[in-house]
């Protein structure tokens, strides 16, 4: 239940390559494009970090005959054992660093592009295209990191939490 594949890329259109650790600031990841002000999308449509789970890169290998394992999903952590989308509007430790899940990540005809493979941004549709997520807290990532929600972001969740722990 952790990190397998860390993924940057220098500026948008760049080619993704994989890293051992990076390091997550404010703005994403460092070395990357989006928190460099470099990507494809900045300013329009900027996530600080993305992350895609290793079993919908094995279906969409596996079952649509595409190959993205070596980051043409263009996405920059890749979990196994990590559902993403329990992670939307909760914060989550990877590594060093709190990340908080903020939407759903679409594929877009920019990824299909690059990867040059007819079909990705639809394989990357329903559902199996990540998250974005914004950095909370610095830290370093790598791989082999465990991936650990910390709980809902709605205060609500916080209060009924501490109240029922009270009785």
């Amino acid at each position: 239940m952790g990190v397998t594949d860390i993924f940057v890329a220098d500026a948008g259109s760049a080619p993704m390559r994989s890293v051992e650790r990076v390091r997550a600031v404010e703005g994403g990841l460092r070395g990357d494009r989006y928190c460099e002000g470099r990507g494809h999308y900045t300013p329009f449509d900027v996530c600080e970090v993305t992350l895609i789970a290793s079993e919908d890169i094995a279906y969409i290998d596996d079952e649509l005959g595409l190959s993205l394992a070596a980051g043409q999903h263009r996405r920059n952590l890749v979990t196994e054992g990590v559902d993403l989308h329990d992670l939307l509007d909760h914060r989550f430790r990877v590594g060093d660093a709190t990340l908080k899940g903020t939407r759903p990540r679409p594929p877009c005809a920019h990824v299909e592009e690059l990867a040059e493979q007819k079909g990705v941004a639809r394989a990357l549709g329903d559902g199996r295209g990540g998250i974005c997520a914004d950095v909370l807290n610095p830290g370093d990532i790598a791989v082999g990191d465990a991936v650990v929600d910390l709980g809902s972001t709605d205060r609500t969740d916080e209060i009924v939490a501490r109240l029922r722990s009270e009785d």
